[in-house]
């Protein structure tokens, strides 16, 4: 009896072991058919889906679409990319269902362009930077394709400051905002130059973060006005006023320079908020009354000759290069000097605006008495003690 029952059960166990490979083929084709089925429905209807590449041949790429006959798609639908090999899956959308002896058509071109419009929509309403590249170069603008699909973009908004010609060539790849966007419309716009701005400010920010008054850069000189010069500094311009172009005459000096030129600058003020820039020319020059006090001590004696005299007072040449200023009360015990005349005076101070010698003739008359005095003192002879009390002895006896 236990025999029987034994040999039961092990016929069961047989029986299991020679059926399962059956039950395991009939759920792997199902699943198969299943999930054919699936994408069968998806191609049909008419949404993007995406497809495994079974054999590509010179014209056509075939794709298994889930029915008994593989699906077609141009492969000129692939010309701006890398051409597909058999494995590779591939986004597509129904073009013509087939028939008998005829492929059932699909479309890659038109599925990037789908996916491309449904990208683009979020990018435009996310406001964020799109990749493109310039496929057309268009009276007034440029073709611009965006993953398969078309956009236009003016020359206003190609560069920075707008532009009234082409640059940009063909197959050149930018990035750009989507400006105007309508799917009804199949109307796509976008701008380079809104890009370029940013960028722009965001470097211009970090060269204004970086310079400070009193830093010495290089710039070149972009515009050449009676208000001084205009000096672009990596993008910047900054202004230098005439005072600051020269210290002796910044009007002459201000006709030298020309746009284009190279020159070196002195920071001289920051606007970061602004994004302006002070340069100054002068400031790296030696200035004029720096030298005058090494040269010319004060309280020091010096001669020069009389050039013109007028009311407010008198103009003299000390040398070729110097000139000097008498004012009227520093005028000495004869008035005015006369023209040609040679004085002799005292430096009693300078001025900054005109670079002269502030000179004293009184202060020389004044030192010269001095130092007559002092000679005359030291030719006398000195009294003894004895002849001082004699002195005073004769004179109380007259009294």
């Amino acid at each position: 009896m236990e025999t029987n029952q034994t040999q039961h059960a092990e016929d069961q166990e047989s029986a299991k072991q020679e059926t399962a490979p059956g039950a395991e083929e009939d759920v792997s084709m199902a699943d198969l058919l299943k999930a054919e089925a699936q994408v069968s429905e998806k191609v049909h209807s008419r949404g993007v889906v995406t497809v495994r590449v079974v054999q590509v041949t010179a014209e056509l790429v075939l794709v298994d679409i889930g029915e008994k006959k593989e699906g077609a798609i141009p492969l000129a639908d692939f010309q701006d990319e890398k051409p597909p090999q058999p494995g590779d899956e591939v986004q597509a959308i129904l073009e013509k269902k087939g028939g008998e002896g005829r492929y059932t058509m699909l479309s890659h071109r038109r599925a990037r362009e789908k996916a491309a419009w449904e990208m683009a929509k979020k990018m435009f309403e996310a406001k964020e930077r799109v990749k493109g590249r310039v496929t057309e170069i268009v009276k007034g603008g440029y073709i611009v394709d965006i993953s398969g699909m078309r956009a236009f973009m003016p020359l206003s908004l190609s560069e920075l400051g707008g532009a009234h010609k082409h640059y940009l060539p063909p197959n050149a790849r930018i990035k750009f905002y989507i400006t105007d966007f309508s799917e009804q419309d199949r109307r796509v716009v976008v701008s380079r130059r809104q890009v370029m701005e940013e960028d722009e400010k965001e470097r211009r920010d970090q060269v204004l973060a970086e310079v400070a008054p009193g830093n010495i850069v290089r710039g070149v000189v972009s515009k050449v006005t009676e208000e001084g010069l205009l000096v672009r500094f990596q993008g910047i311009e900054g202004l230098v006023r005439p005072e600051d172009v020269d210290w002796r005459n910044p009007v002459e000096a201000l006709k030298t320079y020309r746009r284009g030129q190279r020159v070196k600058c002195k920071v001289l003020a920051v606007d970061r908020e602004g994004a302006r820039l002070a340069f100054g020319l002068k400031q790296l020059m030696p200035n004029p009354v720096d030298m005058l006090k090494r040269k010319f001590a004060y309280r020091s004696l010096l001669k020069a000759k009389v050039v013109s005299v007028a009311p407010e007072g008198a103009v003299v040449k000390v040398s070729e290069q110097v000139e000097g200023f008498v004012t009227p009360e520093n005028y000495g015990s004869e008035g005015a000097p006369r023209e040609g005349q040679e004085i002799q005076g005292v430096v009693v101070g300078i001025n900054s605006a005109d670079f002269r010698l502030t000179l004293s003739i009184k202060s020389s008359e004044e030192s010269e008495d001095r130092r007559r005095m002092a000679q005359y003192l030291k030719g006398s002879p000195s009294l003894t003690l004895g002849q001082i009390l004699l002195e005073s002895s004769e004179d109380e006896g007259e009294l």
